[in-house]
């Protein structure tokens, strides 16, 4: 299992500057209309400081953070979903995305136009949604006649049929499934095959200036916009500049500016905590990894996510706490203290869990 982000925003609101500040990579970033049509893809790792205590701790060859990968697509304009600009090319570059990052610019730069010509927040997200919202309105209204048929000679594709029509109903008023799906009686787990954009959960990046990250009344207005999604703010240029710099030098620049990390590693996070994962540990003179599973999976269910014999032949795990194994400074001596633990088929997996999986197949 991996963490998949898709990134939307209009053109020049500084989406390509984000994808190259996560992945360090050379993504184009151009002025409307000369932006690349074909994706950029990327893959970083979830920032987590207990990786390298615990490699250190198992003189582990390597460390392997838990992936997360990055889908930036090139900036979306007004009529996308009908083609305009290549926005239907764009959008299906995102349909297999686990959640939806939408990067909306709350800067002023007079050498960076916007495409509406003025910078407003609220409306560069009304489009964006609107968009989305249409895009889907064209997939269920393409899929809607299949499925009614399959529904009148397979009983279990009722569910499936009745789900559209309700979906379109909730989408022709103007609001995301992901917003008011539950309210309605949407279950968007039936509407899964149609890979619709706007039930993925969604992300909000404002890529505000310096003046802007300092303002906690501005922050407070940009927040209010989303709610109860969460926001997400950070400075592009300065994310960029970031990872040009050793990280004493990383932390002083964030120092200025009263940021006690970069942005970015709170995207990663709160898209962790968004879909509702977790990570476990294992580690070894060969690797220290983070592994990502859902909150609530059991023991054999993690141990699937190493390899399906692992789940199929689950026996039993040997389990220590993250803090309960660096308190006691190795594994022999956490295990003379008491704090590893042999858990069964029905325990229920915990973040920072450092496991050992027995099984046989």
């Amino acid at each position: 299992m991996a963490l998949s982000i898709g990134i939307v925003g209009l053109p020049n609101v500084g989406k390509s500057t984000l994808f190259n500040a996560l992945t360090k990579g050379d993504a184009l970033a151009a002025n409307y209309p000369f932006a690349t049509i074909e994706p950029n893809v990327g893959v970083v790792g979830l920032p987590d400081t207990r990786l390298g205590k615990l490699a250190a701790l198992h003189d582990s060859q390597k460390i392997i953070p838990a992936p997360v990968s990055f889908v930036d697509i090139a900036g979306l304009v007004r009529g996308a979903s009908k083609g305009q600009g290549r926005g239907n090319a764009f959008l299906a570059n995102i349909r297999d995305a686990s959640a939806i990052c939408q990067v909306v610019r709350a800067f002023a730069d007079p050498n960076v136009v916007h495409v509406d010509g003025k910078v407003s927040p609220s409306d560069d997200i009304e489009t964006i949604n609107t968009e989305l919202i249409l895009a889907d309105l064209q997939t269920i209204e393409k899929a809607l006649p299949r499925l009614e048929k399959e529904a009148k000679v397979q009983k279990q594709r009722a569910g499936v049929a009745a789900a559209a029509k309700a979906a379109a109903e909730l989408l022709n008023g103007g609001t995301t499934l992901y917003a008011g799906a539950a309210k309605a009686g949407i279950d968007v787990a039936e509407l899964q095959e149609l890979h619709l954009l706007t039930a993925k959960p969604f992300l909000y990046v404002f890529n505000v200036d310096e003046a802007g990250l300092a303002d906690p009344a501005f922050l407070d207005e940009l927040r209010a916009l989303v709610a109860p999604a969460e926001a997400i703010f950070l400075d592009a240029k300065i994310e960029s500049e970031l990872t040009d710099l050793d990280e004493d030098e990383a932390l002083e620049l964030l120092a200025s500016i009263g940021q006690p990390e970069p942005g970015l590693h709170q995207l990663i996070r709160v898209g962790f905590r968004t879909l509702g994962l977790q990570t476990y540990l294992t580690a070894g003179p060969k690797e220290t990894r983070a592994w990502t599973i859902p909150i609530g999976a059991t023991a054999p269910e993690a141990a699937g996510v190493i390899h399906s014999d692992f789940q199929r032949g689950f026996i039993k795990a040997e389990v220590v706490s993250f803090d309960d194994l660096m308190t006691a400074g190795s594994q022999n001596a956490a295990k003379a203290a008491g704090r590893v633990r042999i858990e069964g088929k029905d325990y229920v997996m915990q973040d920072g869990d450092v496991v050992e999986f027995r099984f046989n197949v």
